[in-house]
């Protein structure tokens, strides 16, 4: 699969809010902060998913 630049882009700052969301939850573990910070990663992965199904579909190069 060829992607361009902007795809890139897009993923790492999605996978970057992830990896900090799921790193607090592991740092704070067995609280309510972490458990939302779990929570929250999962709606970004979704949102990422869908950012760059949207992205996919509209680019030139990646499509």
């Amino acid at each position: 699969m060829r992607t361009c630049d902007r795809f890139a882009r897009i993923k790492s700052g999605y996978e970057q809010d992830i990896t900090y969301l799921r790193n607090h939850s592991q740092r704070s573990a067995d609280t309510k902060a972490a458990k939302t910070s779990a929570t929250n990663a999962l709606a970004v992965k979704s949102r990422m998913a869908k950012a760059l199904g949207r992205h996919f579909a509209a680019c030139p190069i990646c499509g």
